[in-house]
């Protein structure tokens, strides 16, 4: 268990190595998770021993959102102060998010039917 929490901290770290080295405008943390995806497809399978792990954070995330949230009930005056570039970023985020997926999803759509005999 131990083991399978170290690759994960470490797969975290050489993340954020790799992007303050190279200034990548992306967080350390997903670089981290394209670290331990790129592993995990070399090895060809998840070690039940980081299975286990992770399912565990993945059971408790939402506690992982506390300090988040108290964070955020802090600055309720700047939130107010800045209600609508939050709320514009949000609705723009979302539907181009909305867009992008759908978008993708009839991508790979069509190259299944290609692919199918």
């Amino acid at each position: 268990m131990l083991g399978s929490i170290t690759v994960l901290v470490i797969c975290q770290l050489a993340g954020e190595a790799i992007v303050r080295l190279f200034g990548l405008p992306l967080p350390g943390p997903v670089a981290g998770m394209v670290i331990l995806f790129l592993g995990l497809v070399i090895r060809g399978r998840v070690p039940k021993s980081l299975d286990r792990v992770t399912r565990g954070i993945l059971g408790n995330l939402g506690l992982l959102f506390v300090p988040a949230s108290v964070g955020v009930m802090v600055q309720t005056d700047i939130l107010a102060a800045e209600a609508v570039p939050i709320t514009v970023a949000v609705l723009v985020s979302t539907l181009l998010t909305m867009v992008v997926s759908g978008l993708t999803m009839q991508l790979l759509d069509r190259k299944a039917r290609k692919d199918q005999p």
